[in-house]
């Protein structure tokens, strides 16, 4: 956007993308295509659009009217060359090494991360002959010494899921760009209101556009953005690959995007306050937040993030039988395998970020069985933590 007054990112989620072009019957909301292909009644228009050689539509696997919309919002927002989405985060992660990634390369990445993320790099990357190495994920002297090692990608996720540890992605990324890796940063739990890591040296930037971006848990889709020529590789393998972003879910993201900003102010504060609530609640033996200053990596945080989002986790006494125990008194809270909508969602690990491993690969992880991740809605603050106080009161 070139008007100077549209700057502040939550007025760009709102206008990004928006401004640039008429929409039909000079609506003011981006309509609906759902159209699978555009016609054309001149034979040279359609080969200029379809070589790339003019603007316009051919089918909707390659491009579409209202996901283009979608992509520039982000594209926006995270100050990027270009953006390219996808049917959900999983296919924005998986498309986006398996453009990069070849038999005999070396990526370079960290322990806990999401339970999807490290099952494609346990299970599935191996087995095409790629090399993976996971360091303990606050060890960055580890990570450091790895990728000196030579990597063609590092990949990092911060905040990570569920456990809210923090990367210093500045200085991790200097490292992989000293042996000529690539970096790449999954920002689903900062969102780009609260973290740009373009902005910190990183290549490109993942969401899961499901989450915080869409904020009402009715769409799929994810997104990822950077450097142009790496974003344009990875959308020719998902031209084919098919894993594309639907005009429906795309329209649904849109409007959740609306609110992005007032929504992440919000669940920034309600996470803050509850993180010190649970901080002193003899049920809870310890909680993770990356804003409370006794966080492992609170000083990167600080210097990375301007909030520090609305994700937290934190252990209960007694471990996965206390989780059982108390969760289904909650009034106030989902307990669903999503996160970063309006309503507040919990969960532990074991069914949600890392239902696809093992209690024992979760604990190699880092991840305790008795860890509940919890995702602040913007309810009134005061009644999540009554809501807590009375489905704790089962442990005392």
């Amino acid at each position: 956007m070139s008007a100077r007054i549209k700057t502040h990112r939550n007025t760009l989620a709102i206008w990004a993308g928006e401004t640039e072009r008429s929409f039909w019957q000079r609506s003011t909301q981006v309509p609906v295509v759902n159209s699978v292909s555009f016609g054309y009644d001149q034979l040279d228009e359609w080969q200029d659009v379809a070589l790339e050689k003019a603007e316009g539509h051919i089918y909707s696997r390659n491009t579409n009217p209202t996901v283009q919309v979608f992509e520039e919002k982000v594209r926006v927002l995270e100050n990027a060359d270009a953006a390219v989405s996808f049917a959900s985060g999983m296919a924005a992660i998986s498309d986006t090494l398996f453009t990069l990634l070849r038999p005999g390369d070396r990526i370079v990445s960290i322990k806990d991360s999401y339970g999807g993320t490290n099952r494609l790099f346990t299970g599935f990357l191996p087995g095409f002959g790629i090399d993976v190495s996971l360091c303990e994920t606050t060890n960055h002297e580890q990570l450091e010494a790895e990728i000196v090692r030579g990597c063609k990608v590092l990949y990092l996720e911060t905040p990570t899921n569920p456990t809210v540890k923090i990367v210093d992605i500045e200085r991790l990324a200097a490292a992989a760009h000293k042996v000529g890796a690539i970096v790449i940063v999954d920002n689903t739990f900062a969102t780009p209101i609260n973290q740009n890591p373009l902005a910190l040296g990183a290549d490109l930037v993942i969401h899961s556009a499901s989450k915080f971006l869409g904020g009402h848990a009715d769409a799929l889709g994810g997104v990822l953005c950077g450097n142009r020529e790496l974003v344009r590789r990875v959308y020719q393998f998902r031209e084919i690959n098919g894993a594309v972003l639907s005009p429906d879910d795309a329209y649904r993201l849109l409007r959740g995007m609306k609110t992005l900003g007032i929504r992440i102010e919000r669940q920034n504060e309600n996470a803050m306050s509850i993180a010190h609530y649970l901080s002193n609640h003899p049920a809870v033996d310890k909680v993770f937040y990356p804003g409370l200053p006794e966080h492992e990596h609170h000083d990167i945080a600080a210097r990375q993030m301007r909030g520090y989002g609305g994700m937290l986790s934190f252990m209960v006494k007694g471990g996965f039988d206390a989780v059982k125990a108390f969760l289904p008194q909650m009034k106030l809270a989902h307990r669903a395998a999503n996160l970063g909508a309006v309503e507040t969602i919990v969960g532990p690990p074991a069914t949600t970020s890392h239902v696809e491993c093992t209690a024992k690969e979760r604990e190699r992880m880092g991840i305790p069985e008795g860890l509940v991740r919890y995702s602040t809605g913007i309810e009134n603050v005061e009644d999540l933590k009554a809501d807590l106080e009375q489905a704790l009161s089962i442990l005392k």
